[in-house]
């Protein structure tokens, strides 16, 4: 089998899309975008009142004072950062690993982007005297260091970074002249919400972060893409409309044709402003996700392999380095072919950790968790309403497929081959 990326494409590496729970749409927001079909005036570039606003009041409800002028809004998180590190400028420092697609929006900039390692105990936030470390080594080699980006909650590693790490992370940033993108796409999809403490690096440094959430994320389905940014209300720039990120954002924004489709900004205002319908299913999918996740990792773990417990998302990130004499008898030595073989095993896309900016030769995959939930419509929709999903045939059979595909590679591949044929 060959490389699973996109053929005919450019020097930019692009990366796996994020995962898509496959879930049903809720009621009443299926319905409001129905009945905003008919819209035929354009949205306003970064989004219309009624959208900004409805981003305003989401981040109200979390602790962050937000206005409509400090909301842009775009058709998805991936041009939305591009038009941020174009505003911002600069060479971009980002966690080890991190989502597989920010390093791309560098690139096509042209921009320098540098991977800083994480703590042991999770990921999405750069360990705070690693980045110390490489921003004095980036502009001792000539760089600009400008821009951190960040996730609390972490894609990838499906982890949450500790207040305390977070606090330090920020404040070193701070302290060397950096502005910080915290990525929170996955803060509404925490697997323990009442036992887990997340806090927002905008809440600890409220003037030099911008806040970006992907409504993808928790809130509506990958197929109406919208997503939003919260720019810092106090950052003295905002008085000057040359050096203002915000209104540079805006720019590029408009020069791309970046706006929201009218129907999906009338669906996105209401997902924001967080009806009953919305919240409900998205804490149903949220345990979902953790109790398959929490199944997953148990078979990664009893499979010699490494993974840290999931604490957030739809995936989970594991090491298998410590089945690399299995892996090598398969002619598996790096991520790219470990990618390759299971892919081919298990039938669907396993993203290997280069992918993520891991070393190649780390033995690292995301696996996304919606893939045990079913093939089917009709079998997602039994697995997000049963009250105990993991005894629903289907799902039972998908994780044991899943640990049996790791177990083999434990064994020797004459043995394996044999076991994987009964």
């Amino acid at each position: 089998m060959g490389q699973t990326g996109p053929e005919g494409r450019g020097p930019v590496r692009y990366g796996p899309p994020a995962p898509e729970p496959g879930l049903p749409v809720p009621p009443g927001l299926a319905a409001v975008l129905a009945a905003a079909a008919g819209r035929t005036a354009a949205e306003p570039s970064g989004g219309g009142p009624l959208l900004r606003e409805a981003a305003g009041g989401y981040w109200w409800r979390r602790g962050m004072r937000t206005h409509a002028e400090d909301v842009v809004a775009a058709p998805g998180a991936q041009p939305l950062l591009l038009a941020l590190i174009a505003a911002h400028g600069g060479d971009v420092l980002m966690p080890r690993p991190c989502p597989a697609w920010w390093t791309p929006q560098a690139r096509l900039l042209g921009r320098p982007a540098y991977h800083v390692p994480t703590p042991a105990e999770c990921g999405g936030v750069p360990d705070p005297y690693a980045l110390l470390e490489t921003v004095r080594r980036v502009r001792a080699e000539g760089g600009h260091p400008r821009l951190l980006l960040l996730s609390v909650p972490d894609d990838p590693t499906a982890t949450l970074a500790p207040p305390e790490l977070v606090r330090e992370a920020c404040e070193a940033a701070v302290a060397e002249g950096l502005h910080i993108v915290s990525d929170e796409t996955w803060r509404d999809t925490l697997h323990r919400r009442h036992d887990t403490v997340l806090v927002s690096p905008a809440e600890m440094c409220p003037d030099d972060v911008t806040v970006l959430t992907d409504l993808a994320g928790a809130l509506a389905p990958a197929a109406w893409p919208c997503a939003v940014a919260r720019f810092p209300p106090t950052d003295p720039s905002r008085a000057d409309r040359w050096t203002d990120p915000r209104a540079r954002t805006l720019d590029i924004l408009t020069a791309l044709g970046a706006v929201v489709a009218g129907p999906i900004a009338a669906a996105a205002a209401y997902a924001l402003d967080e009806p009953e319908d919305v919240t409900v299913r998205a804490g149903r999918a949220a345990s979902l996700h953790a109790r398959v996740a929490a199944a997953a990792h148990r078979a990664v773990l009893t499979a010699g392999a490494l993974a840290l417990p999931p604490q957030a998302g739809r995936h989970l990130y594991a090491d298998l380095g410590p089945l690399r004499p299995g892996l090598a008898a398969r002619d598996v030595t790096d991520s790219l072919e470990l990618e390759n073989h299971l892919t081919r095993r298990l039938g669907t896309p396993v993203p290997g950790g280069h992918r993520f900016g891991d070393e190649l030769g780390a033995l690292r995959v995301r696996f996304d968790t919606s893939v045990f939930l079913g093939s089917t419509e009709e079998e997602r929709a039994e697995s997000f309403t049963s009250p105990e999903p993991l005894e629903l045939p289907h799902v039972s059979r998908a994780l044991s497929s899943f640990g049996a595909a790791l177990e083999e590679l434990r064994r020797d591949p004459g043995e394996s081959g044999t076991t994987a044929h009964r």
